[in-house]
């Protein structure tokens, strides 16, 4: 009796352990295998369980943090390339205009070069299916003119020297993904560069551009980060490196695992450590842009202006899994040299996608009375400068949005896209003349005096359905007359071209020059009163 007592309460034991492993790992793990198995087996419809679990993965990671993504193989390949140093193309830039595709820039040296495309061809048909007037997205376009390296696409064209349609086959080939979208000198002894993204290329172009800037007398720069959204931290932090002396803190990262926890610091090898420098900023500025500003920032090496950055402070790895698809998991936080954590809130209960939306109903793009910062995260520069932490990085010289000359017929001819289709009009019947110019300078020259041109603009508007309001238009004048000499610029010789123009009326960019012009940028940079 005793023994099979003692046989009985170690059975029972065995078998409660038992079941309250399985339980726990049904509870775990189990639990959304059974509940597949259920709606497979008694689902009035037919349904496929893994796509399914492929709606499910997006939904899982979003209760994480908002930058922990899954990327579902279909479109991994789009993701890799918006930041990768190439992708297999047709070589061209283009936009939509009035159902119609319209050519803006042919890269040199690319396919379409080769083939014979020409800036301001209008494509009507690819691979023999008719395009124009059809209404496909810019998505679309884009992934019918991309394809594997080698693979031939055919292309019908309409140009203005032919009233015939011309067919074209363009062999896709290699397309730089570049960083730079201008670099040039903007005042004397003063170089502007503009980053779009901070891709696989990004330092290599920043390093070429500045050079032959440097070679033309550049002893100062604008760094131009408004709208760049980021990308690879790493050109980022060599970036950094090339303003900060030895030993300069940069960033550090903080994660979970010692490979994720580091502190990054300059090495002194920089070839731009006695340049003055200024860093522009907006509310789009962020991640990667924001390492790079804050790093400025913190070690008092130049000026930080514009609006607040975005505030995005975590770090994010790309895992492939076996089927193609792609992980993008936040696997630290990353700190600026004062030790700000500029990550923004997402705790539960914000809205963290409509916090642009938030800061622009609450006048922030307009005054920075409105921005409320933390006081409690205050911060100290290498040099003693107050900065804080709670979201984005503030700027020392706060620049409003520009409204000056917004009237609501500005608006309307916006709205209606007649600015880009009055300039492309005006590019493609004068073309031919206008490519003979050589240079940003000389085609200004060869454009009608601003009362002329605006007054063609008007009666174009005018013809489109928006009725001519000579107040309101008054008011405009400056800033339309800016905006279309600036798009036919960029019609011609590119996107370069635009920036050229568009920037002698930039508030931000003004303040940057006079700046550098005042000594304010010059190492260590003083509390701005």
């Amino acid at each position: 009796m005793p023994l099979a007592i003692a046989v009985a309460l170690v059975a029972g034991m065995w078998i409660g352990k038992s079941f309250f492993n399985n339980s726990a790992r049904w509870n775990s793990r189990s639990k959304l295998d059974t509940i597949l198995e259920i709606i497979d087996r008694s689902y009035v419809d037919d349904v496929d369980p893994d796509s399914l679990l492929e709606a499910s993965f997006a939904g899982l990671l979003s209760h994480l943090d908002p930058h922990s993504v899954y990327i579902p193989a279909s479109d991994l390949q789009n993701v890799n390339e918006e930041l990768s140093g190439s992708f297999s193309g047709i070589g061209i830039s283009f936009n939509l205009l009035n159902d119609s595709i319209n050519v803006l820039e042919v890269i040199s040296g690319g396919p379409s070069e080769k083939a014979g495309l020409l800036a301001g061809d209008k494509i009507v048909s690819i691979n023999d299916t008719i395009v124009a007037g059809q209404k496909w997205s810019d998505v679309k376009v884009r992934s019918s003119l991309r394809g594997p390296k080698g693979s031939v696409v055919k292309l019908g064209i309409k140009r203005h020297t032919s009233k015939k349609i011309l067919p074209f086959e363009v062999v896709r080939g290699d397309i730089p993904v570049t960083s730079i979208d201008a670099a040039y000198m903007i005042a004397p002894k003063t170089g502007y560069v503009k980053i779009n993204k901070f891709g696989s290329n990004t330092y290599s172009e920043f390093l070429t551009s500045v050079v032959n800037l440097m070679a033309d007398g550049a002893e100062k720069f604008v760094i131009d980060l408004r709208g760049n959204g980021g990308g690879f931290m790493e050109p980022a932090v060599l970036m950094a490196n090339e303003f900060l002396p030895a030993g300069s803190p940069i960033v550090s990262m903080r994660g979970k695992t010692a490979p994720d926890d580091r502190p990054t610091f300059s090495d002194g090898s920089g070839s731009l450590l006695n340049t003055e420098l200024v860093v522009l900023i907006d509310e789009v500025s962020a991640s990667a842009s924001e390492i790079f500003a804050g790093a400025i920032q913190d070690n008092d090496r130049g000026l930080v202006i514009g609006r607040r950055s975005f505030g995005k402070g975590l770090v994010q790895n790309q895992i492939e899994l076996p089927d193609s698809s792609a992980l993008r998991l936040t696997i630290a936080r990353y700190y600026t040299p004062s030790g700000r954590c500029i990550q923004k809130t997402y705790a539960p209960g914000t809205d963290y996608d409509r916090d642009i939306i938030n800061r622009y109903e609450h006048g922030e793009f307009y005054s920075a009375d409105s921005i409320k910062l933390d006081k409690s995260l205050a911060f100290e520069t290498m040099h003693g400068r107050t900065v804080y932490g709670g979201g984005g990085i503030m700027p020392d010289i706060f620049v409003p949005n520009d409204t000056a000359g917004i009237t609501s017929y500005y608006l309307n001819v916006v709205n209606a896209g007649l600015i880009q289709k009055y300039t492309f009009d005006y590019t493609d019947r004068n073309r031919d003349r206008l490519e003979k110019s050589g240079g940003v300078a000389a085609l200004l020259r060869m454009l009608p005096d601003d009362d002329t041109l605006l007054q063609d603009f008007v009666s174009y508007s005018q013809k489109a359905g928006v009725a001519p309001r000579w107040y309101y238009i008054n008011i405009s004048r400056d800033l339309l007359v800016n905006q279309l000499k600036a798009m036919i610029v960029r019609n011609v010789l590119g996107v370069e071209g635009y920036f050229k123009v568009f920037n002698e009326l930039d508030p931000t960019v003004v303040s940057g020059v006079e700046a550098l012009a005042s000594g304010k940028a010059a190492f260590p940079v003083k509390e701005i009163k």
